[in-house]
């Protein structure tokens, strides 16, 4: 079981890991002190267990906990927190447990034992699902200039690199951000996204026409009207992924 705690208080984290890495269904945990933080942690490995804080700095944990609403096998939520008047507010958020500062031991080690049967991929025996075969995960993070957006893969139709910099094409805009075509591609399901050059990734669920190219290669045209390369190098493996 992966376990993350967001809690903008190190000692409260370190705290709360010691305790929570008593329990023998606990294989790794990771830590993070803001939303940005913990959002980033969540994309990089598949959590089972979230301990999530309310007060941080930026957002609160309630802004974290309803962007997981929107994720298909989300983790299981247990606000851990120093007040107890947003209880109410917490199961609004499809929380499963509330617990409150000071932490207890034997508290701890139940809520985990109840995380561990409410999701069976926790078993000791299972193996972590790797970020290139998560498609459960319903929304990746595309930093903005001054946010963090959540975008669905299956709503994006291409993604491309030049300078540098990501272009990320939606049905309803183009976000940019620095960064790497790899680094997109490990995000992305592989079972949608296809690479058709070294600097373009597309969804394949979104392409409208193949057309003959120079040199023998193809362009691609997407339902959004947009026109992509195959280059050489990647015309092998696209022809045997659509049969042609």
């Amino acid at each position: 079981m992966h376990v993350l705690i967001v809690d903008d208080e190190p000692f409260a984290r370190e705290e709360l890991a010691y305790l929570v890495k008593q329990h023998p269904q606990v294989t790794s945990i990771a830590q993070a002190d803001s939303v940005d933080q913990a959002i980033a942690q969540l994309i990089d490995k598949k959590t089972d267990l979230l301990f999530l804080d309310i007060h941080l700095t930026g957002e609160s944990g309630f802004d974290l906990a309803e962007k997981l609403l929107k994720v298909q096998n989300p983790p299981y939520l247990v606000f851990a927190t120093a007040y107890d008047q947003y209880a109410l507010k917490a199961f609004q958020v499809n929380a499963k447990d509330y617990i409150l500062k000071p932490f207890d031991a034997e508290q701890i080690q139940q809520v985990i034992h109840k995380a561990s049967q409410a999701n069976p991929t926790t078993k000791p025996t299972s193996q972590p699902v790797s970020v290139n075969e998560k498609e459960d995960f319903d929304a990746i993070a595309i930093q903005g200039e001054d946010r963090i957006y959540m975008v669905a893969p299956r709503d994006i139709y291409c993604v491309w690199v030049e300078e540098k910099t990501l272009s990320i094409n939606t049905k309803d805009q183009t976000y940019q951000m620095p960064g790497s075509l790899n680094q997109m591609e490990q995000k992305l399901p592989k079972s949608i996204f296809i690479k058709t050059h070294r600097s373009y990734l597309i969804n394949r669920k979104k392409v409208q026409e193949i057309q003959p190219w120079f040199n023998h290669t193809l362009q691609v045209i997407l339902t959004n009207g947009q026109k992509v390369p195959v280059s050489r190098s990647y015309l092998k493996e696209f022809k045997e992924i659509f049969g042609i």
